[in-house]
């Protein structure tokens, strides 16, 4: 009978032990500070995450910033990875990352595949063709038989279904660009804030502009289902538009104009 006992007990210890295990495991900000890094899915989107060169290896913008400063509140080191953007949310829930922190727009499938942060930014779709045509396109209705390229997964191609645009999907948003410089597709669409920090007069393409906006929408910072994440991050946020430290950031990147202030 002892020996049984002593079984039961250990059976039972060991049960404890786990379901310990168990409840730290489901706090998103104690597993992050466990391995000692926040994982930030991104793609390349100035100005929000980018490389000043080709041979930088440091990742800067708005939404790069601000996680460095949130993951240094966190007691971690921030690494950033680089993610097909139509795969966010499989990376997210697989543990690739932590969060998707990339000028994501907060719309309905992204809210429900993910537990998202307060709006902080707003932002719209619109139209990039080159300079030389802008005059051509000045509605959606006078972009009706153009060849667009757009970001796969992303607003942009919610965007070109909505107004039944033919297009061809790639890999990013700076893609598209490349696309429309190279004369592979007539047009883009693209969130406005990058069409502000990439297009015209003194970017890599002052030969393309932009023209018709195509809607509103704001960003927000996605985490997984049920992380206590989301509570901290909204709380920096208050805490970096009340120290206006948020303001100094978007202002060095020029998107102050667009950040959520309420």
């Amino acid at each position: 009978m002892k020996k049984i006992l002593t079984v039961v007990m250990a059976c039972l210890l060991m049960c404890l032990a786990f379901a310990g295990c168990g409840s730290n495991a489901d706090s998103d900000m104690e597993y992050v500070k466990d391995k000692g890094t926040l994982v930030v899915g991104i793609t390349d989107f100035a100005p929000m995450d980018y490389k000043e060169t080709k041979d930088s290896t440091e990742w800067i913008g708005f939404d790069a910033d601000m996680a460095k400063l949130f993951a240094e509140k966190l007691g971690v080191e921030v690494e950033f990875v680089e993610i097909n953007w139509d795969n966010k949310a499989l990376e997210l829930e697989g543990k690739s990352i932590d969060c998707v922190w990339n000028g994501m727009t907060l719309r309905e499938d992204v809210l429900a595949a993910m537990d998202c942060s307060q709006p902080y930014c707003n932002n719209a779709q619109v139209v990039i063709v080159p300079a030389a045509e802008a005059d051509k396109y000045k509605t959606a209705e006078d972009c009706k038989d153009l060849q667009f390229a757009v970001e796969a997964g992303s607003a942009g191609e919610d965007m070109a279904k909505e107004f039944n645009f033919k297009y061809t999907p790639v890999v990013d948003q700076a893609t598209t660009l490349t696309e429309v410089k190279s004369g592979t597709c007539d047009a883009a669409i693209i969130d406005s804030l990058m069409a502000g920090a990439m297009v015209g007069e003194g970017t890599g393409y002052a030969d393309l502009t932009y023209t018709v906006g195509l809607n509103s929408e704001e960003y927000g910072v996605g985490f997984r289902k049920g992380s206590d994440l989301v509570a901290e991050l909204n709380a920096f946020f208050d805490e970096c538009l009340a120290n206006g430290k948020m303001m100094e950031i978007a202002s060095e990147y020029g998107v102050q104009a667009a950040i959520i202030t309420k």
